[in-house]
């Protein structure tokens, strides 16, 4: 690592922290249902939450005329003191979205100025300020999706959502190991190869993660290894929808379906390039991203079962999807040592 980039290294890797810290608020407002509290949205007038009485009765009022509390809420004598815990979540999850952008627009124009970003690094800052923008409308797009007639937001723009937040922070992360990592070694072309094909696979479990908590997939066949008693692939698979994209993809039993097998599939790859790597003399960085690798994907997979069998309570489905975090970040780690 050279001197001069150790600053704008402790800038990515504060936007790395930040997107973690915000995909984690956002887990708890999906958890709690407080996503769709605030029904619009403002880039100045609704960064601080209402200051009075009367302003917050206002607010709830307006709350009152969507469909989360007109088909449920309404029911389950929903009370201002209910809507304040429910607001403060989702204010909270924009509050952190705002100083994220602050973090990395700031320090940003300061090194622009200073000139401490080399042209390389400058034009993948330049992607990273287009993806934080892209995220936060898709943000955005996913509370509108929950705001018309369904009290409940769609499971792809979730998804997407959630998907997009990781892959920003694996880019960030990315980045940052570019700067920290300035002498490249020579790609171990045969893991790398291994390693894309993980990482495309725990992708699309984490497409897949977004689908489960969006349908509340979890909630049902809490078995294991078997949906059910003698069933591998749950009859109810068959009977949800109408073709077999639309099982996979929006049926609740699909989609738990494709969850658990995937988890398979991940572990599998990573085990497969754990023990590929030992035919190859590796640096010691390289050694230590596969052991955490294999053991990070392991206590991962646990967790998914526990939360499968426990029916998601809200700090096993939380550290779930922390530790996902944590893999991606073994994972990014590791496939950069790999390849430079």
């Amino acid at each position: 690592m050279k001197k001069e980039n150790k600053s704008v290294i402790i800038w990515l890797l504060s936007g790395c922290f930040l997107v973690f810290v915000m995909v984690v608020v956002g887990g708890i407002t999906r958890l709690t249902n407080s996503g769709l509290s605030m029904t619009d949205w403002h880039l100045v007038t609704d960064t601080f939450p209402p200051l009075t009485e009367a302003k917050w009765q206002e607010t709830f009022e307006q709350y009152k005329q969507f469909p989360e509390y007109q088909k449920i809420n309404i029911h389950n004598d929903f009370t201002l003191s209910d809507y304040k815990f429910i607001y403060f979540w989702e204010w909270f999850h924009r509050l952190i979205g705002r100083i994220l952008g602050f973090v990395f627009i700031i320090p940003f124009v300061y090194f622009l100025i200073k000139k401490k970003i080399d042209k390389n690094t400058l034009n993948k800052c330049y992607i990273l300020l287009g993806m934080g923008a892209l995220q936060g409308f898709l943000g955005w797009f996913m509370v509108r999706s929950g705001l018309i007639d369904n009290p409940d937001v769609s499971h792809f723009r979730l998804s997407l959502h959630l998907t997009f937040a990781f892959i920003t922070f694996a880019y960030t992360l990315w980045v940052a190991l570019d700067l920290i990592y300035p002498i490249k070694n020579k790609a171990i072309l045969p893991l790398k190869k291994i390693a894309i094909f993980a990482l495309i696979f725990l992708l699309l479990q984490i497409i897949y993660g977004g689908f489960v908590a969006g349908l509340n997939a979890g909630l049902i066949h809490n078995h294991w290894p078997l949906m059910s008693d003698g069933q591998f692939l749950h009859e109810s698979v068959i009977l949800e929808k109408d073709t077999w994209f639309q099982r996979f993809t929006e049926g609740k039993s699909g989609v738990q379906f494709v969850h658990r097998t995937l988890a398979y599939v991940v572990v599998g790859l990573i085990l497969f390039l754990f023990f590929k790597s030992k035919k190859y003399s590796l640096t010691q960085q390289q050694k230590n991203g596969l052991n955490a690798l294999v053991a990070i994907v392991f206590i991962q997979f646990t967790l998914g079962v526990f939360t499968l069998l426990y029916s998601v309570p809200l700090w096993l489905g939380l550290t779930h999807q922390v530790v996902a975090f944590f893999l991606l970040t073994t994972m990014t780690y590791s496939l950069h040592r790999l390849s430079k």
